[in-house]
């Protein structure tokens, strides 16, 4: 048992051990009991899994309290509401991607369920090499707070291009790489059929494939806003890491209940950029103020407020009662 003592990342590899059976057991229950057959996910249903989801991530924030102390939970819970309100873009690009290869509302949550796989392993990657460089050169976290200070500010004052995939890098080299089918077989990611060509049994790839693997690929552009946002927060990787899965397994959980309803949010884009030069100014008070730390009770309090005023006034601007007005442009 001296094995689980050992410490990995600076925690004992039980507490690693601890996380990753939750979130493997999370997984396993919601493919194997609560999604074993494809349907298509309402947005009661959806709701109620998100509600599970984040009940149990800030049930962590006890358990991360329990074992470490009050201050690393107040850490841990500002990096998970940060990293679930900075994903918010994420579910539009979701919403563009599977509209953009058709794939119908039964069989989305097979792509996001396997996504999320990929994200576990990618950001734990991220992470992992991230503490390493912070732990030995403390100045990169002058550099992370300084990027986060940019984006926002460019975030507030320059409107952003409309996505589109047609002209899609991505797509047009996995496409020239892969043998992708003329559309859907199912559910199925691969399929053997004859090469139109040849008439040989070939392994295709079906859009279903292609449509995860641009989520992935969007999954760590968008990473690399929320990743150095959650390490100026904390430099624990575990409470980095940790803060990072829940936050996306409950938002994806949450998809199809916001994806019909972004435009609601339309104006939460600026409570974002404030966030965001928030959380990169924060390195910078602390060292004018003589603070070892910007307090985190004081940083979760802040954070709560931009982001509630965020969706109140979302909320309010794109009431039915003033459906004229159109909202800008979150994209």
């Amino acid at each position: 048992m001296e094995i689980l003592l050992l410490l990995f990342l600076g925690k004992p590899l039980w507490m690693w051990l601890v996380f990753l059976a939750v979130v493997i057991g999370l997984l396993v229950f919601d493919l194997g009991v609560l999604h074993k057959d494809d349907h298509e996910i309402g947005v009661a249903e959806s709701l109620r899994l998100s509600a599970m989801y984040i009940a149990l991530g800030l049930s962590f924030a006890g358990f991360i309290w329990w074992q470490m102390d009050a201050t690393a939970s107040a850490q841990y819970l500002t990096a998970f509401v940060v990293e679930k309100t900075l994903a918010m873009d994420n579910i539009f690009v979701i919403a563009l991607i599977f509209g953009f290869f058709a794939i119908p509302r039964e069989y989305q949550h097979r792509v996001l369920f396997w996504g999320i796989l990929g994200v576990i392993l990618l950001r734990g990657i991220m992470i992992g090499l991230g503490a390493t460089i912070v732990e030995q050169y403390h100045w990169v976290l002058y550099f992370f707070a300084a990027f986060l200070i940019f984006t926002g500010i460019k975030m507030l004052f320059v409107s952003e291009k409309e996505h589109s995939l047609h002209d899609n890098r991505l797509l047009a080299f996995l496409r020239r790489r892969l043998h992708v089918t003329d559309g859907l077989r199912g559910h199925a990611f691969f399929s053997r059929e004859p090469h139109p060509q040849t008439g040989r049994m070939t392994r295709f790839v079906t859009p279903l494939f292609l449509a995860l693997i641009v989520i992935e690929v969007a999954d760590l552009v968008f990473a690399v806003d929320s990743v150095p946002a959650v390490f100026t927060i904390t430099t624990d990787p575990y409470l980095v890491y940790t803060s990072n899965i829940f936050a996306i397994l409950g938002l994806r959980a949450l998809y199809f209940a916001l994806a019909a309803v972004l435009h609601r949010f339309a104006y939460l884009k600026y409570a974002l950029s404030l966030l965001l030069v928030f959380i990169g100014s924060k390195i910078f008070i602390a060292d004018a103020m003589g603070w070892e730390k910007f307090p985190p009770e004081w940083s979760l309090g802040i954070t709560f407020a931009i982001l509630g005023a965020g969706v109140a006034f979302s909320l309010w601007k794109t009431g039915p009662l003033r459906a004229e007005t159109a909202p800008p442009s979150v994209h």
